[in-house]
């Protein structure tokens, strides 16, 4: 079944364009990926499809009987209302009969539970009860009469997945469902229940995510927006990287030779005199296209860098049984470990169990109840963490970081400027000089994250680094910590990223309990 047609669409922000005249088709079963730098238009795509922005050209017809379902970085909910509320707020005799016995269930009233026992008979609504009750198992979501305003933004984030997917099975045949960044606050146990739900036949999916596990495990195609326009590719996304290094230099071949032209039709253009004739006229409108994509630069993500770090000394850290409570919730058992130089530690575990809290006791922004942490005289920490940048917005990107330093030492004796380093990490000339205020919100993640790196710390700590980061950042992240000479510990749920950088793992199993797999 056809469910999406979409023909010559065009969205600009001011005199930017974000994609120009692209055109694709979705099918019933199909599952797709989009990849694309932050600020590359890829949640205004989603939202054009969702009937939530409307593009500045182009066609979208979509299948009279297909239900489109938007899952949204920043979920709106009733701020008032509880979780229940909120996942439930339908109108119909199914979804109303089963809010009634979930809310019958928190309470210690023997007649209500009777009536909505009753109810759920008539309208045989137990199945659907089944799949709502496993949805919330599985994204760790209790407590259903908690208002929403309480909830931290992890949670109102898998509240909102919950909610998406409840809506999705209920009487909706054909659903075109569109995700953006599902995974985000997800554990592991998470991310792996989500593939196999998402992997399911009945399932349309348009999705954008950073997880390449995730990825591969769910979408069969890969759709790129780059530079105003779109590629697709089919296959995973070993496939995909593999097409665009074809792509890639198939398109700087074209950029070399255009560049060899139009330094000959440069030199043709000045010796012309003013008035031209209808052919000399056809050739100077060729110019200008030549003009155009020899000015073009070849995309190159790659980076090798040999930084010149601080000094690490012989004693990096140390902590020795070191305990930690919150009340009868036990974080740390006891726990001793001695950092070395060159350590690269992943930290893994359900949400809620105390990784956050771990790091903050080594960074010393919060005490342990007991033991003792060591760190050593030479360390500078570099603490990237889930809050976010803050900073004047009315400030320059340039201007921000110069503000950090002027210089990023090499080990040759170099130096890469500001301007070279935001380069690297995929903030172009033009974006320097953009006002910080006007970055999207995956940008501005990625600005903090640069920020951090650009301190040059001997001991990285970094809690959640990938989430709202794009692909192509992440390829550039990686790049820079695989060269990256200090202590590193990494907090993630991003399998594909921790396999490419870390050498053994903390597993928090809860209740103080860690395991050190090497």
């Amino acid at each position: 079944m056809h469910y999406v047609s979409v023909e010559g669409l065009t969205k600009s922000y001011g005199i930017l364009p974000l994609f120009e005249n692209i055109s694709f088709h979705i099918e019933e079963g199909d599952k797709i990926a989009i990849i694309a730098r932050n600020g590359y238009g890829k949640s205004t795509l989603l939202k054009i499809l969702a009937s939530q922005e409307t593009a500045d050209a182009g066609k979208v017809w979509i299948n009279k009987e297909v239900t489109v379902a938007l899952f949204e970085q920043e979920p709106s909910f009733i701020e008032e209302k509880t979780i229940l509320e909120n996942i439930f707020y339908h109108d119909h005799p199914v979804i109303n009969a089963i809010a009634a016995y979930e809310a019958a269930c928190d309470e210690d009233s023997p007649e209500k539970m009777n009536d909505a026992i009753i109810k759920m008979d008539e309208l045989g609504a137990w199945n659907f009860d089944s799949r709502v009750k496993q949805i919330l198992g599985k994204l760790n979501i209790h407590h259903l009469q908690q208002p929403v305003s309480k909830l931290s933004g992890g949670q109102r984030k898998r509240v909102a997945l919950a909610k998406t997917l409840i809506d999705i099975g209920f009487e909706h045949k054909h659903v075109l469902l569109i995700m953006d960044e599902p995974t985000n606050h997800l554990d592991v146990e998470m991310v792996e229940w989500l593939e196999h739900y998402l992997a399911q036949e009945n399932v349309t999916l348009l999705l954008v995510t950073h997880d390449r596990y995730f990825l591969d495990a769910v979408c069969e195609e890969i759709w790129e927006m780059d530079r105003s326009d779109l590629f697709i590719y089919k296959g995973d996304y070993a496939n995909y990287l593999e097409k665009k290094a074809a792509r890639m230099e198939s398109e700087t071949a074209s950029i070399d030779k255009a560049r060899n032209t139009y330094r000959k039709e440069l030199e043709w253009m000045r010796k012309q005199p003013k008035a031209r004739t209808t052919k000399s006229k056809s050739r100077q409108d060729n110019f200008y296209a030549i003009e155009k994509k020899a000015k073009q630069q070849a995309e190159d993500n790659q980076m090798q860098l040999q930084m010149k770090m601080n000094r690490l000394g012989g004693k990096v850290a140390e902590l020795k049984k070191v305990y930690k409570s919150y009340g009868d919730k036990i974080i740390l058992k006891g726990f001793d470990y001695t950092f070395t130089k060159g350590e690269r530690i992943g930290v893994v575990g359900k949400n809620g169990v105390g990784k956050t809290t771990f790091i903050n006791i080594i960074l010393g922004t919060e005490k342990a109840d007991s033991g003792k942490v060591n760190i050593g005289d030479t360390v500078i920490f570099g603490n990237y963490s889930q809050q976010g940048l803050e900073v004047k917005e009315d400030m320059r990107v340039i201007e921000y970081v110069k503000k950090i330093a002027e210089n990023f030492p090499l080990a040759s004796g170099g130096s890469l400027s500001a301007a070279q380093f935001l380069e690297l990490f995929l903030f172009d000339a033009e974006k320097q000089y953009t006002f910080i205020s006007m970055l999207s919100g995956g940008e501005k993640k990625r600005l903090h994250l640069l920020s951090i790196l650009f301190r040059n710390p001997n001991f990285l700590v970094l809690d959640e680094p990938t989430n709202d980061l794009d692909l192509p950042t992440l390829g550039v992240l990686e790049n820079f910590l695989s060269e990256f000479p200090g202590c590193l510990i990494i907090v993630s749920h991003d399998r594909y990223f921790m396999d490419r950088l870390v050498n053994h793992l903390f597993v928090f199993e809860g209740d103080g309990v860690i395991n050190d797999f090497p």
